[in-house]
């Protein structure tokens, strides 16, 4: 069997349904045997937008996303977004072409070395030598991919390798592997802690977004009637709406919920670790945490967790929800004051009618008019902040936002993979008029593919956040003002439909 023959076969043996990218010639024997596969190949204008659309497939589904590019300059575009995927903790495989390594005529033209270059932003990054390797090359390329922490894996595909008759066709099949299951010691040094302190509060982080565990997070809080509050990636996983809810902490200090923080005797922090933005700075002496997560903590100046409960985190869950006995000294009231005083200045930001619009004002609007079971996907930007803590989320998965990278450009690919994903869902991507440019060229991917999203342009002609930045350090104004085409006529030109908000009424209308 052809290798390209061999690799499509293993990809279809991992339940590969779309590769998204852009193949150059160093691709062309792949590509020939993708047309004869059930995989629906998806171009994109740029390969980053095609690995930010693979890492949102994963986020989404749990299952690797896969995108492709060639060599050189298609490869290194890949870069973002396998950081973006890394960070986040989002399965993706990234599979890139190469010139002949047994033999080549072409010098180093267009050679640099990828697998290298990637290791840094990767789990795994590795050159598929000889086709008799593809199987178990394949297997373990998802096997990582999608292992806690997930992240991105690369594997690099040489022209004369994909060519080559392989005589080793046999794959591997798929297997479901139980997580380790956190000791039990363990537990009841948590449940010792949580049932000693005083003022208990709980966070949960984007590591928790997994069924398991969020069937359990919901017994837990249940039970306990411990207040909760997220980070930015773990809003929703608990829904908004509970009573237990204080709040996200969109900053890592001096925020509403920092109030909250400084009371806590004790955090019990489900699922976050220290790559997505601190929400809170642990200080010697002070608050203790109570560290659930399906790896060790990570320590560094302002994580250190006295506690720690390592393994599947719906098990540690389960056996804590099972054996804690809520305490009569546990005292939450100050906690209730401060979800009182957020949901006050969340209302009061509804009411202020202005335009142009305030920030608050959009963010209720968009709410609004979005059904509980729509899903935005945000850029990043000063909105973003806003979006974490005023948005409400019914559901899991329904503010899909970026603070492990914080990358900028993702809004757009991010809402277009979610509409492929969630067919039947009303999906809106919002995106500052800097980020929204970054992969506004997707628009015409989108058209193409007639996937029916609302993009929400927040124009400001400048990079709002950095300008804001900028005037809080003290610095003068500078640098940072753009300009921007008539984001109306640019939509149509895409054979999209344009809109230009006029008025606060007018917002909602449109």
């Amino acid at each position: 069997m052809k290798a390209s023959d061999l690799l499509v076969k293993a990809l279809e043996n991992e339940g590969v349904e779309y590769i998204f990218g852009i193949p150059g010639e160093e691709n062309l024997d792949f590509l020939n045997s993708l047309k004869k596969s059930k995989i629906k190949l998806i171009i994109t204008r740029h390969e980053q937008a095609a690995g930010f659309m693979a890492a949102t497939y994963g986020r989404l589904t749990g299952k690797a996303g896969v995108c492709l590019s060639t060599l050189g300059p298609g490869a290194t575009n890949f870069a973002t977004s396998a950081a973006y995927a890394q960070l986040g903790g989002m399965p993706i495989v990234m599979i890139t072409g190469q010139k002949p390594i047994h033999e080549s005529k072409q010098g180093h033209f267009q050679i640099v070395d990828i697998v290298e270059i990637m290791k840094p932003i990767t789990k795994f990054s590795k050159q598929i030598v000889h086709g008799n390797l593809i199987p178990s090359l394949t297997r373990e390329a998802f096997r990582i991919a999608e292992g806690e922490r997930p992240g991105a894996v690369l594997l690099e595909l040489p022209e004369d390798v994909a060519a080559e008759e392989c005589n080793q066709t046999t794959l591997f099949s798929p297997k479901k592997i139980r997580r380790a299951v956190p000791e039990e010691k363990a537990v009841d040094s948590a449940i010792k802690f949580i049932e000693k302190a005083k003022n208990p509060l709980i966070l949960i982080g984007a590591g928790a977004n997994r069924k398991r565990a969020i069937k359990w997070i919901e017994k837990f809080i249940k039970k306990t009637e411990i207040p909760f509050f997220n980070t930015q990636m773990g809003k929703g996983i608990a829904p908004d709406v509970h009573d237990y809810y204080l709040g996200t902490a969109a900053l890592s200090a001096n925020d509403y919920i920092h109030c909250a923080i400084k009371k806590a005797g004790l955090i019990i922090n489900i699922g976050h670790d220290v790559v997505e933005k601190p929400p809170f700075f642990m200080e010697h002496g002070k608050t203790k945490v109570v560290h659930i997560n399906f790896l060790e903590a990570q320590v560094d100046d302002i994580y250190f967790p006295q506690i720690q409960v390592i393994g599947d985190i719906g098990n540690a869950l389960w056996q804590i929800t099972e054996k804690i006995k809520p305490q009569s000294h546990w005292d939450f009231q100050y906690y209730y004051k401060i979800r009182k005083k957020v949901q006050k200045d969340i209302q009061n930001t509804k009411n202020k009618e202005s335009f142009p619009l305030s920030i608050g004002l959009v963010v209720a609007k968009v709410r609004e008019k979005m059904p509980e079971n729509g899903i935005v996907c945000l850029d990043n930007g000063m909105y973003k902040i806003w979006f974490a803590r005023n948005y409400r989320c019914y559901r899991q998965n329904s503010l899909l936002l970026d603070n492990a990278l914080a990358t900028m450009g993702a809004g757009l690919p991010s809402a277009m993979m979610t509409k492929i994903v969630k067919p039947h869902k009303k999906v809106m991507a919002i995106c500052g008029d800097g980020g929204f440019m970054m992969n506004s060229q997707e628009l015409e991917t989108a058209v193409r593919l007639k996937l029916d999203i609302t993009v929400l342009i927040l124009n400001d002609s400048a990079y709002g956040m950095i300008k804001w930045k900028q005037k809080t350090a003290g610095f003068d104004d500078f640098g940072l003002d753009l300009g921007n085409p008539d984001f109306v006529k640019y939509a149509e030109s895409y054979g999209a439909i344009g809109h230009q908000v006029t008025s606060a009424d007018n917002f909602s209308e449109v």
